[in-house]
């Protein structure tokens, strides 16, 4: 049979240079493979910072210039961090409100509400909320938390002059590079959380009134003083330092509630008495709250709520509440509801109360002291604080819509000017005309009608500013989601064509000359299309990774479609088989996505591992049951290794220190390897073991090499007990103690390239030399999983072999098997069948399960340090994180090593097992790539990308693991590798 054209290359040509010819072309069709593997999966993978990762701001517009007079000529905002708005509103336990001046605004000249922060509740995007008006640039995940990623407008930047005091973490971000600004931040070594940081509070009122009293001296500094526009920001770090330290609802926190109300009274006299012209506005809120567990980062109320209280020139009065004055029944950027009832512990319901998305205090900042709002501001003004006419409440509004509009314009243009086929905004296509429509209302009078139909205009451009944010978000996903499925019928097919008997069945000799010249034909319209396409890029400007998204999956589907005359010869196939078979295809496909599913939502649920492998054992126990005889013991014990395995995706995934439990772990491990050394000996009458068993145990040097790593076993777990014990006691590592545990670590790797190479005597030597610096990296339950997980991996050993078994007993295993499929695949392995499947799918499920039975799959900081403490104390963070890793790997490696044995046992290319992994990974891929989140906490985001791009790497990760063990498994023989084996097929 000559090898069919495969989609990386022409076969038939080849067919005279015989096996070996073959054999030669198959693994080079293989590297290109994996070569385009590694990049499409790099290259798929930055395609997640195009479409979720953009940046929404746009530079280029003008300001819009207010047409009112200024209510006030100068702002000073405090801002508290991390105060949450029930601690600050609601009274102690003694029924004493903790801010009584705040609250004395509240009642009697000033406006109040709760402001709604957008995940992330950093300190961060709640700052630039605050201050710049949008929410926080995503492509800040990627570029740092603290560096400011992109040059934004803000209210600082419109102000004449900014006087900002404050943490180093904040006021460097929007002071550092405005030349019209005066600030200072103390030191990083301010923030101790083991002291009341309410005194950084104090430090940064004590700065002001500092520069305030310099100016009774400073003839220059009291006149910038004087000027309008003038801004004063106060950053309060105290609450935030002390609710990570001390918790929300410690005395600390509480009383640093007191001292910024303290803090806000002495500001406002020090101004007061400073100007007396009453032209000062104030607004006092907090950039995100803090959780009872003294964290912040997510969208729970505790985090999103905050509290806003607004007073001085041009801020209303308090009203009294009355449900009439409520029309607005949307939701705020944190998902509550609008109208939301105060808490009666509050005692403020008889005052109206405005809440406000966090975006809104930018324009309300700006619309205060007469400045134009920040261009790149989403905030829309809320009325409810602004002491104005009517004719000013209107030329208020239509100035922050006009400013929003000014946003969608410029986008629109760029995106029409690079776009060839650009589709616009249809709901402001005619924009022009109802601003028209707005100066005429204003013009006579209509202030009610001119108001409505400029808060209807805003809110058109906020969905349109959407609109261009994700215009290519549709483009985009289609091209990656088509380039992912097209990689995967990229491998259905090399493995079809290279590791079944298909194309044998499918073709004849003479057809594949005709099929070479219609894949040519096919080639050149394919590199014609991709031209097209990247010169229409071109056109259009685009960013270079989208020639590349796009010209890889033109690539791809050319190749698959060069294939057509395979697929045809396919379609014919499975049309004239027998509908069972069909059925049977369809539930294998099915039963895979499942599992591929369950894979996926795994990552986010470990206990799902717990039913899989309850049920794994009770169906494998059936199903092997009625197979065999239940005097073999192999179904109870299948049944046991997964139950016993189910129990560790329960466990913490912080793994609490249980020395005892390492230590007699280790007497577990030399049990499990005594019992495998004893029926590798003994088992030779059983014919459901005789496959993986020696025949030959009598040879000295194995059984001096086995007792030479129960011995190291053994020593380890000693070696656990004391360096851990002396550590304790004298707080430093003895130094013998770290050489003997290197030197036992080492050397017990190195052993089983020494040991037997039959199939259980190689496993078992394996799991006895990995065992050591487990253990000795082990500070819990870790160290049982490591047993658990070996039981599990010899029940899949023994599961395999016993199905081995059964098919050699049955006659038509013989007519099915031909020398001509071992001359065309890699020596003695056989075509793939439909079953086979199964080898993948429980290689992926024992792959995943080695990371997620003691951690976090998606994060290593899940994994303990204090792991590495018996082999290194003295901080150095290269070897830490090695050492945490190469933990992590040996569960891996033991899967791996025995899903290479069990290829061999049952004779299956190893490399198209390889394959069929990768391709139920990016099934997986697939949806992750649908979950990842641009909004959320820092956490939720992180996590949805970090599960993508393990997903995406495991084409390469996979291949390197396979490379590593095969230095163990390369020589491991079966009983099946020898001659006489063959006879029975």
């Amino acid at each position: 049979m000559g090898v069919q054209d495969g989609i990386l290359g022409t076969g038939d040509a080849r067919a005279g240079e015989g096996v070996s010819g073959k054999r030669r072309w198959l693994k080079r069709r293989e590297r290109w493979l994996v070569v385009l593997g590694v990049a499409l999966h790099a290259v798929y993978m930055l395609s997640i910072f195009d479409i979720y990762f953009k940046t929404p701001i746009v530079h280029g517009m003008d300001p819009v210039a207010p047409r009112f007079s200024a209510p006030a000529k100068r702002l000073v905002l405090l801002v508290a961090d991390g105060l949450r708005a029930d601690k600050f509103y609601e009274p102690d336990s003694e029924g004493h409100f903790r801010a009584p001046f705040l609250r004395s605004i509240i009642k009697e000249r000033g406006r109040w509400g709760v402001s709604h922060a957008r995940p992330p509740t950093e300190s961060r995007p709640g700052h630039v909320a605050i201050i710049a008006g949008f929410y926080e640039d995503p492509s800040a995940v990627t570029k740092g938390w603290k560096a400011n990623p992109v040059e934004f407008d803000s209210v600082f930047n419109r102000s004449k002059h900014t006087y900002a005091f404050g943490s180093p973490d904040i006021v460097p971000i929007f002071c550092g590079a405005l030349p019209h600004s005066t600030w200072n931040s103390y030191p990083h070594e301010f923030e101790d959380f083991a002291t009341d940081a309410s005194f950084l509070d104090e430090w940064s009122f004590d700065q002001f009134q500092n520069l305030l009293d310099r100016s009774f001296t400073d003839e220059d500094l009291r006149e910038a003083l004087q000027q309008d526009n003038l801004v004063v920001f106060l950053h309060l770090l105290g609450c935030d330092s002390n609710g990570h330290a001390h918790r929300p609802f410690s005395s600390i926190y509480l009383n640093n509630v007191k001292v910024v109300d303290h803090i806000a009274k002495r500001v406002f006299d020090l101004v007061e008495g400073y100007y007396k012209d009453n032209r000062t506005a104030y607004v006092f809120t907090a950039d995100h709250g803090m959780s009872d567990k003294g964290s912040h980062g997510d969208g729970h109320p505790s985090n999103t709520d905050t509290p806003l209280v607004v007073w001085g020139a041009g801020v209303k009065y308090p009203k009294s509440a009355s449900a009439s004055d409520h029309s607005d029944h949307g939701r705020f950027v944190d998902e509550h509801m609008h109208d939301t009832p105060t808490p009666t512990v509050w005692g403020l319901s008889g005052i109206e109360r405005v809440d406000v998305n966090q975006a809104d205090i930018a324009p309300l900042m700006s619309t205060l002291i007469g400045l134009p709002c920040p261009m790149n501001s989403v905030g829309n003004l809320p009325l409810g604080y602004i002491d104005m006419n009517e004719a000013e409440e209107v030329e208020a509004v239509l100035s922050n819509t006009k400013q929003i509009l000014n946003q969608f314009l410029h986008k629109s243009h760029i995106k029409q000017s690079n776009t060839l086929f650009f589709k616009p905004f249809k709901p402001l296509e005619h924009y022009m005309s109802v601003v028209d429509q707005i100066e005429e209302l204003i013009s006579i009078g209509d202030y009610k009608a001119a108001l409505k139909r400029s808060e209807d205009l805003r809110s058109l451009a906020l969905e349109g500013l959407h609109y261009f944010q994700t215009y290519d978000w549709l483009m985009l996903m289609a091209v990656i989601t088509s380039g992912y499925i097209g990689w995967m019928l990229y491998l259905v097919l090399h493995v079809l064509q290279s590791y079944t008997s298909l194309p044998g069945v499918l073709f004849r000799k003479e057809r594949a000359v005709q099929q070479k010249k219609d894949t040519r034909k096919i080639l050149v319209c394919g590199s014609a299309a991709m031209g097209l396409v990247s010169m229409i890029l071109f056109w259009e400007q685009s960013p270079p990774l989208y020639h590349a998204y796009i010209a890889m999956t033109i690539f791809l589907w050319t190749r698959i479609i060069g294939e057509h005359q395979f697929l045809k010869a396919l379609w014919r196939y499975l049309r004239g088989e027998k509908l069972n078979y069909v059925l049977k295809l369809l539930a294998t496909l099915a039963v895979s996505v499942m599992i591929a599913e369950f894979l996926v939502n795994s990552f986010t649920e470990r206990k799902l591992y717990t039913w899989c492998f309850l049920f794994a054992g009770v169906t494998a126990f059936c199903y092997l049951f009625y197979l065999i005889p239940w005097r073999s013991q192999i179904p109870a014990f299948v049944c046991l290794a997964c139950w016993f395995l189910s129990g560790f995706t329960l466990m913490p995934a912080e793994i609490p220190d249980n020395n005892p439990l390492v230590i007699s772990s280790g007497v577990m491990i030399t049990v499990i390897g005594v019992a495998a050394r004893w029926l590798d000996k003994h088992a030779e009458g059983s014919k459901y073991w005789s496959s993986i068993c020696s025949r030959d145990m009598k040879k000295s040097k194995f059984s001096v090499l086995f007792l030479l790593q129960v011995l190291l076993v053994g020593l380890s777990s000693m070696m656990v007990s004391l360096s851990t014990s002396h550590r304790m006691q004298n707080q430093e590592l003895h130094i013998l103690h770290q050489f003997l545990n290197w030197l036992i670590a080492g050397s017990s790797m190195i052993l089983p390239l020494f040991s037997e190479n039959t199939l259980l005597s190689r496993l078992t030597s394996i799991f006895l030399g990995f065992a050591p610096p487990f253990l000795l990296l082990s500070i819990g339950y870790e160290a049982v999983f490591y047993g658990a997980l070996s039981l599990a991996l010899v029940a899949w050993l023994l599961f395999e072999n016993t199905l081995l078994y059964l098919s050699k007993t049955e006659k038509n295993t013989v007519s099915n098997m031909s020398m001509v499929e071992n001359a065309v695949l890699e020596t003695d392995d056989r075509y793939l069948r439909l079953s086979d499947v199964r080898i993948p799918l429980i290689f992926m499920v024992l792959f995943n399960v080695a990371f997620f039975g003691t951690g976090n799959f998606a994060s290593i900081a899940s994994f303990e340090i204090s792991s590495v403490y018996r082999f290194i104390t003295v901080f150095s963070p290269f070897l830490m994180a090695a050492l945490l890793i190469f933990k992590l790997f040996i569960p891996f490696l033991l899967v791996i090593c025995t899903f290479s044995a069990i290829a061999k046992l049952i004779r299956v290319p190893r490399s198209g097992c390889y394959f069929l992994v990768i391709l139920f990974s990016d099934v997986m891929t697939i949806h992750f790539f649908f979950l990842v989140r641009n909004t959320g906490s820092w956490m939720e985001i992180g996590n949805s990308i970090s599960h993508f791009g393990i997903v995406s790497a495991q084409v390469v990760f996979v291949l390197l693991l396979f490379a590593l063990t095969d230095i163990y498994t390369k020589d491991i023989r079966t009983r099946s590798d020898r001659p006489s084996s063959r006879k029975v097929r």
